[in-house]
């Protein structure tokens, strides 16, 4: 199929009346052309440039959708090169950071919601219960962060900006048939990152089953076979237990640690599921497999961690150990998912108010501040990772931290 086949209609789009993270959006078509060059490095600036414009930073826009059916197009069309890039791309546009579903997978029906109580919502009571909010935070650290979050409230862009991701999100879903049957083709990664996708549409979860099940029974790459088995859990094929049962013993580490993500995902919990996901914590599955798994940019810890994290169980004292170990070994943007899993898992959801001696903390509560006080200094660096220690009331300082922990001052 020759380039104006495939992108047919592009140019009787006015691009210019969109907008993308950087304004018009009339250097999308060009970006779109370039997919489709002989030159690698042409296309993959072209990648970088869409993932900056129609997907920056997470957010996708107006422009993003119509996008979107162009981008399918050139997937399932063998004359592209690099098809697995733009499946990633699709996938990313569809949902944003992958990371911010997981371990549960896309709530399409709670989404949906939002939106139609935002479409229906008054924007006087909306910055009412911001005050409220704002009334009801703990210090005035807090309180300072709340009131800027008030002072950028624009209840008409956030509506917009809402429903422009939802309708990203529904333009995918309208090209999961089409992709699906790149499950098929002769490339492990582009199999690979289809499995990946599909797992992010519930409401095509029968047909795209039906389409992974014979991937299952078949695929012999093990990174392909990671992916297809985590989405199937996604998509709750509660008659893939059985199968994933069997992968949870076999010699293979990343199929133990995808077979268990999918088993929790489907709220299989005995002993043998928590045990795979408490030791991939500690000792990760090797992630230099190609094609590798694409869940969780292939953190196959944070993404153990954080199943363990949203249980509602009780663990074993050894699977919260685990999590802390693996917290111990982790740094810098790792460090993340991680230490949302170790607080969860030791104060229960619960920031201490007012945040009490540490001899007063429970010992797994010692151990993770312990831990945390110990990561090195490209770890602290982050602002991110003191975000998350302020969001549970603990020292947002380096020395503080290592001084609340009462160890020895940094030299």
């Amino acid at each position: 199929m020759g380039d104006r086949d495939v992108l047919a209609g592009l140019d009787e789009i006015d691009w210019a009346a969109l907008s993308h993270a950087y304004g018009p959006a009339d250097d999308v078509p060009g970006l779109l052309r370039a997919l489709r060059s002989e030159s690698h490095d042409e296309r993959e600036g072209a990648v970088s440039e869409l993932y900056g414009n129609i997907f920056h930073q997470g957010s996708r826009y107006q422009a993003t959708a119509y996008a979107v059916p162009f981008l399918a197009r050139l997937a399932v069309d063998p004359a592209t090169p690099d098809r697995q890039e733009i499946v990633h791309l699709l996938a990313s546009v569809a949902i944003g950071y992958d990371e911010a579903h997981l371990p549960r997978g896309v709530d399409i029906a709670g989404w949906r919601a939002e939106v139609e109580r935002m479409r229906a919502a008054d924007p006087a009571e909306e910055l009412r219960k911001i005050d409220e909010w704002i009334e009801a935070a703990q210090d005035e650290g807090e309180r300072r962060a709340r009131n800027l979050r008030r002072e950028w409230y624009d209840h008409a862009a956030e509506l917009r900006y809402a429903q422009d991701e939802l309708g990203v999100y529904d333009a995918v879903r309208a090209e999961v048939p089409g992709l699906r049957r790149l499950l098929g083709d002769d490339d492990p990664e582009i199999r690979s990152a289809t499995a990946y996708l599909l797992g992010w549409f519930p409401e095509e979860a029968a047909d795209s089953i039906h389409a992974l099940r014979p991937l299952l029974g078949s695929e012999t790459v093990t990174g392909v076979l990671a992916n297809a088995i985590i989405s199937a859990g996604l998509l709750s094929d509660v008659e893939l237990i059985p199968r994933l049962r069997e992968h949870l013993g076999e010699p293979e580490p990343l199929l133990r640690w995808a077979a268990a993500v999918a088993l929790a995902r489907l709220d299989v919990l005995d002993p043998d599921v928590i045990g795979a996901l408490a030791s991939a914590s500690v000792d990760p599955p090797e992630a230099d497999v190609v094609p590798g798994v694409h869940f969780m940019e292939g953190d196959g810890r944070a993404y153990a961690s954080q199943t363990l994290a949203a249980l509602d169980v009780r663990l074993p004292a050894e699977s919260v150990d685990a999590v802390l170990e693996g917290l111990s070994r982790s740094s810098e943007i790792a460090v993340f998912s991680m230490a949302t899993a170790a607080l969860r898992l030791t104060f229960e959801e619960a920031a201490p108010r007012p945040l009490p001696p540490f001899e007063e903390l429970t010992e797994p509560r010692q151990r993770v501040v312990r831990v945390l006080a110990e990561l090195g200094p490209e770890t602290w660096r982050w602002g991110d990772f003191i975000e998350i220690l302020r969001a549970w009331n603990l020292p947002g300082t380096h020395a503080e931290c290592r001084a609340y922990a009462g160890l020895d001052a940094l030299k």
